[in-house]
């Protein structure tokens, strides 16, 4: 019956036009300020350390503790990991724009919330800000979902792929936009308030008035969000939810004729008989048999290259002291290393993580999801090798130049690979009643990873030796086994990937089976009514 319904075969022969454009940017800016919200604590997290945590008797300055640093900058992980199970299943309950707005307000709320974060002591600060950061993950966990199925269903089976992945990409300018606001925000409080370097005065190195430049970096991700409110409110219900789901095919028509600027008219019958059709759930023995491989394989495949993709933090302060852009803490004031931080990210989101995105927007659709997640998992493995083996050597004097390079190449593998593939694959392949819900388990599979990746190999990439550990950390494995450890998660993820079909160029109900439930169904009835046939006639 899917098959039939001309609104969907209006929307996946549509030419590519405004509104496809519209919706990219209405659910891209979802995602723009999904990455500034997530990443931006990263730039204030040294601030922090200085301002709450300073000891007059050390020689170096303030830092967040070990289990401190681990919460502020996980609890969003964990937010964003059960808003993703949550809203990912109410996407398919509701439908996708009721939910939509509820994200996003939630998001502008916890934004704006973290930034007035109050207590009378660090621990208390702290503790207020991990509570409204674990919100304002879970309004961003539900974007994840809600995001790629509605620009899945809103788009063509032409250029699906790219506009999914373009919605995706939006991470990078997040990243970007995070690391220039913190960027502008830490240069002007500096230039007003000049201090002193930690080591000429401790005390009067970090400004009373730092308090409130990390407070506008976070607060900011809140006005993206909140610009794109209204335009949320304004898009009509996809066609697939209205006509697969609410089985409203003549609504799903209606809608579409506006939004694609053609008469479409659904008949009667094939609405009723959409309606009387029968769908299985989640749990049944149907799904198992139709979607249970590709659902483990999506969900694999996430959870793999997240434990690989986050743990790319563990190298960062490397690659920043072995280019010189971050001198030791203790001869910058609190201002200066926050500027100095904030510009390397920039740098590294600019030149690592938007060419990756980009590269898969506009090769998806020709090459297809599979060749570049199978790639991406398999030159990632490459590279981390690449580190792994010889990492004495790339540590040592003169050899700076060759790490760097071959971690970019690992992140822009990342990138123009199952990073954004990963995403895009869960919006394509399952049934329009259970996509939002599926994609949502397969992201928060994911996040688990980020969350091992982000923490797990925090401690785990400690050096063996105990006097060589940063403070407060145990000892671990060391950095080199750590990439040998990542590198097998990246093989895990490249036999996992032949479990989820190629999708390009192909119509969601094709890809879901949503075709296959009449022919089925018919089959079945013609049986039925053979069988019946056969037993009303009295024997010879």
């Amino acid at each position: 019956m899917a098959r039939e319904l001309k609104v969907l075969d209006a929307l996946d022969a549509a030419k590519t036009q405004w509104y496809h454009f519209t919706a990219v940017v209405i659910a891209g800016m979802g995602f723009f300020t999904d990455a500034y919200d997530l990443f931006s604590i990263s730039l204030v997290t040294k601030l922090l350390g200085r301002i709450y945590y300073f000891n007059p008797s050390s020689k170096t300055p303030g830092s967040l503790p070990p289990n401190v640093s681990a919460a502020v900058n996980g609890v969003a992980f964990c937010g964003t990991l059960a808003g993703q199970l949550f809203f990912g299943w109410l996407g398919d309950k509701m439908g996708r724009k009721k939910v939509y707005g509820m994200t996003l307000m939630l998001m502008v709320i916890s934004c704006i919330a973290s930034g007035l974060s109050f207590g009378s002591t660090p621990k208390g600060v702290m503790a207020t800000l991990c509570f409204f950061r674990f919100w304002l993950g879970f309004g961003i966990g539900g974007d994840y979902p809600l995001s790629a199925t509605i620009m899945s269903e809103y788009a063509n089976k032409r250029t699906r792929g790219a506009f999914i992945a373009a919605v995706f990409a939006m991470q990078g300018f997040g990243n970007l936009a995070g690391g220039i606001v913190s960027i502008v925000v830490s240069a002007a409080f500096k230039a007003r308030f000049d201090a002193p370097a930690y080591k000429d005065d401790p005390a009067g190195s970090t400004v009373p008035q730092a308090d409130y430049a990390w407070r506008v970096v976070l607060m900011f991700g809140a006005i993206p969000a909140l610009l794109t409110y209204y335009w949320r409110m304004k898009m009509p219900e996809t066609a697939r939810y209205t006509a697969l789901v609410a089985k409203n095919a003549q609504q799903a028509a209606s809608d579409m004729t506006q939004v694609l600027n053609v008469e479409i008219v659904e008949e009667p019958e094939q609405a009723e008989e959409l309606a009387r059709r029968e769908q299985f759930g989640l749990f049944s023995r149907q799904f198992a048999k139709r979607h249970g491989l590709h659902l483990l394989g999506t969900t694999v495949c996430w959870f793999m290259l997240d434990i690989a993709f986050y743990s790319q933090n563990l190298f960062q302060k490397d690659i920043y002291t072995a280019v010189n852009w971050l001198p030791k803490a203790e001869t910058m004031n609190a201002l200066e290393e926050m500027f100095r931080i904030s510009r390397a990210q920039t740098l590294v989101a600019l030149c690592g993580t938007i060419p990756g995105y980009w590269f898969t927007v506009f090769f998806i659709d020709i090459i297809g999801r599979f060749a570049i997640q199978l790639g991406g998992f398999f030159f990632m493995t490459a590279f981390m090798l690449g580190l792994a083996v010889p990492y004495h050597h790339w540590t040592t004097p003169g050899h700076h130049i060759g790490f760097v390079v071959m971690y970019a190449f690992t992140f822009f593998f990342a990138n123009f690979g199952p990073n954004s593939t990963t995403f895009i694959v869960p919006a394509e392949i399952f049934p329009a009643r259970l996509r939002s819900t599926c994609h949502g388990i397969s992201a928060a599979a994911g996040k688990a990873g980020a969350i091992i990746g982000s923490f797990g190999f925090l401690y785990a990439a400690q050096s063996t030796d105990p006097k060589k550990t940063d403070a407060g950390y145990p000892p671990g494995i060391g950095v080199r086994n750590s990439l040998f450890v990542l590198a097998g998660c990246n093989v895990v993820g490249f036999f996992f990937t032949f479990l989820a079909p190629e999708s390009k160029g192909k119509s969601l109900e094709e890809l879901s089976g949503e075709n296959e439930d009449e022919e089925v169904d018919e089959e079945v009835e013609t049986s039925a009514a053979a069988a019946a046939e056969y037993r009303s006639i009295p024997p010879a």
